[in-house]
């Protein structure tokens, strides 16, 4: 019996070492936490979205202000998804939240329009900043012909969905060192502007606050060209796998950094290039350093574009994988849960959205692809949010080892659904196109996984569709 007494406690002890093992392998310290998460955040959409805010807020003092708010927001949402992202701790990011929190139709709609057009879209909008910034210097000062832009962004996606379908540690290899590229890139355009500024050229911030420009109904839009280069917070539990208690800080400093570093991209630009000329150019970057970077002019179109290849290796990566995380619970076609046998790598998710992503790219533009991403895209971020504000109701014994206090999920839900439905009035063709696609998900829920109520011969049929399995 002693000896028995003696296994159990040294049963004990291993069982306790190798929890402490485990949680001190899994531990990240602050400066890794920030890394990521910056890395995660910063994107193309600085090089693509500064056009949008300036013509939509109507100045460029109101541009800034703009800036700083959305720069506030997805600071409040990179903490609410921290607390969902420890509470539910599953692969899946949007699409296991909602099924936690909000049920399984909003979680399958999410998978609909993540498939339908929100992950083509995303992909075809950064590579056609891609093709753009690649193709321009070439052609500057004159106009640069659309198809050669689409072609050269078709070729820069094709290489990318090849190299995630090849290897995942090509690719995430491709995304670390094109990360640092990111921050060169704004670093170059940060400190010629600041030098201007500094030497006393202020003469295009004279009436920056140009109120009767301003229209309500184009401020949602000024707001959604912005949230979109921060668009990467809703991803933070992605990059970071353990948030232990570094993280909150991580998230404020990283959150804040960008910020600052996006307030003074734009405020470089501003102090080099006056409006007329930063909405009359299509590929901003380039023509700021045509003026500011006559040394350097050639490699920041290169830098850029390579920087948009960062985001876009990022949005290959992880679109298939939450197709995938649905389809192994269920909720999507099972082809989409299988791999390739040697490579491990989610072929099938890849090679089926592929096309959707051409036929987007080769039909839409810039302007209209961002429109029609961002109206669905931050409806379920909002969902999100508010899933977790319902959960925490329903269920307040539930652990959660990171909780933010509750002023910021309440604040950030109300304002992200007051900016998605002000946005119909504002923009109603793009954001009406977006809210019909989304619920042309309803029935095809009904159908294909929730079909209890369909005739018999109906279900066999639908039940075989949605089975299917890869060769």
């Amino acid at each position: 019996m002693p000896v028995l007494s003696t296994q159990v406690n040294k049963e004990d002890d291993n069982k306790k070492t190798d929890e402490e093992l485990v949680h001190l392998r899994r531990e990240i310290g602050l400066l890794p936490a920030v890394s990521f998460i910056m890395g995660t955040v910063v994107g193309s959409g600085i090089f693509i979205a500064p056009k949008g805010v300036l013509i939509n807020s109507g100045s460029m003092g109101l541009s800034l202000l703009v800036w700083g708010l959305c720069g506030v927001l997805s600071l409040f949402g990179a903490l609410c998804y921290a607390e969902l992202g420890t509470t539910f701790t599953k692969s899946g990011c949007h699409f296991t939240y909602l099924l936690e929190t909000l049920g399984p139709l909003p979680a399958f709609l999410r998978l609909w329009v993540e498939f339908l057009f929100i992950g083509p879209a995303a992909t075809s909008l950064v590579s056609l900043a891609f093709g753009r910034y690649v193709v321009e210097p070439f052609f500057a000062p004159c106009a640069v012909p659309t198809m050669l832009i689409k072609l050269v962004s078709i070729l820069g996606m094709t290489f990318l969905v090849a190299v995630n379908c090849w290897s995942v540690r090509m690719a995430s290899h491709i995304q670390v060192s094109l990360t640092f590229i990111k921050i060169v890139a704004l670093v170059l355009i940060i400190i010629p502007g600041v030098i201007a500024l500094v030497k006393g050229k202020t003469e295009n911030f004279q009436n920056g606050f140009e109120f009767e420009s301003l229209t309500l109904d184009r401020l949602p839009l000024a707001i959604y060209n912005g949230l979109y280069a921060y668009s990467g917070c809703s991803y933070i539990t992605l990059s970071v796998s353990c948030l232990n208690r570094n993280i909150p800080l991580a998230i404020i400093l990283s959150m804040v950094t960008v910020t600052v570093l996006y307030v003074l991209v734009n405020v470089a630009y501003y102090t080099i290039l006056a409006p007329t000329e930063l909405l009359l150019s299509d590929a901003v970057a380039v023509t700021f350093a045509t003026y500011a970077l006559r040394g350097l002019d050639s490699a920041i179109p290169i830098l850029v574009a390579l920087s948009c290849l960062a985001t876009l290796n990022g949005g290959i990566f992880v679109s298939p994988r939450m197709l995938f995380v649905g389809a192994r619970e269920g909720y999507w076609p099972q082809i989409f849960s299988t791999i390739h046998i040697r490579r491990h790598t989610p072929l099938p998710a890849l090679l089926l959205m592929y096309p959707l992503m051409v036929i987007m790219l080769i039909s839409g533009d810039i302007s209209q692809l961002m429109s029609l991403l961002s109206f669905s895209d931050w409806f379920f971020i909002a969902l999100a949010t508010l899933g977790m504000l319902i959960h925490r109701y329903r269920f307040p014994l539930h652990p959660r080892p990171f909780k933010v206090p509750l002023v910021i999920p309440v604040t950030f839900t109300v304002v992200s659904f007051f900016i998605v439905s002000h946005s119909l009035y504002s923009d109603p063709w793009n954001t009406g196109c977006s809210c019909l696609l989304t619920l042309s998900g309803v029935p095809v829920y009904y159908m294909t996984v929730y079909h209890f109520c369909l005739p018999p011969t109906w279900r066999r049929i639908f039940s075989k569709s949605h089975n299917c399995k890869a060769f």
